[in-house]
C-alpha cells in the first residue's frame, strides 16, 4: 500500500525528519513539517505533571508512532536535537511503548519558543514510576528542531 504524498508546508517550518522515512517533501529527501501539518496528525493528548511545570499539564500533540507511521518510517533509534543543540538518542520502543508525544499544545495553549516550544517530546510521567526516572525525562526535550529515524 503506498502512503499518501506528504504536502509541503505553508508556514514556517518547526520540524524537519530525516534518515529512515519513505515519505518526504524536500529535494533532499528529508520531510518538513509547519504546526498545521502536524495538526492534521491524528491528535493525542494526556494529563500529567513533569519536573519543569508546576502542577498537572495537559499535553496535546501527535504521538510518535503515529508520525512514523505516517513518514512510513520502521526505524529503531530517535536521535533528537534541540534548537540550543541539546541532543538525545533514545530507542523508537520507548516512545511506542510508553506514549511519547510530540506535544505542541499545553493546557490548551501552543507551547511558545524560548518556553520549551514549539515543540517537546513529553511522557506520561504519572503513569509509570518507570518515566519518571532519569533516562525518560533525558528523552523529553524540548525546543524539538530535527528528528533523525534510524
Amino acid at each position: 500500500m503506498a502512503l499518501e504524498p506528504l504536502p509541503s508546508p505553508s508556514g514556517p517550518v518547526i520540524l524537519t525528519i530525516d534518515g529512515a522515512i519513505d515519505v518526504s517533501n524536500t529535494e533532499d529527501g528529508k520531510a518538513a513539517f509547519d504546526l498545521a501539518m502536524l495538526e492534521a496528525l491524528p491528535r493525542s493528548s494526556f494529563t500529567t505533571t513533569t519536573i519543569w511545570t508546576d502542577g498537572p499539564q495537559t499535553f496535546e500533540g501527535a504521538s510518535i508512532t503515529d508520525l512514523m507511521a505516517r513518514l512510513g518510517s520502521k526505524a529503531g533509534e530517535i536521535n533528537a536535537i534541540a534548537t540550543n543543540d541539546y541532543e538525545i538518542r533514545f530507542p523508537v520502543s520507548d516512545a511506542r511503548d510508553h506514549a511519547g508525544l510530540i506535544a505542541y499544545r499545553a493546557n490548551g495553549a501552543l507551547l511558545p519558543p524560548g518556553n520549551k516550544g514549539p515543540l517537546w517530546i513529553v511522557f506520561p510521567f504519572d503513569s509509570d514510576p518507570l518515566l519518571q526516572t532519569e533516562r525518560f525525562q533525558s528523552e523529553s526535550i524540548w525546543s524539538l528542531a530535527t528528528m533523525t529515524l534510524r
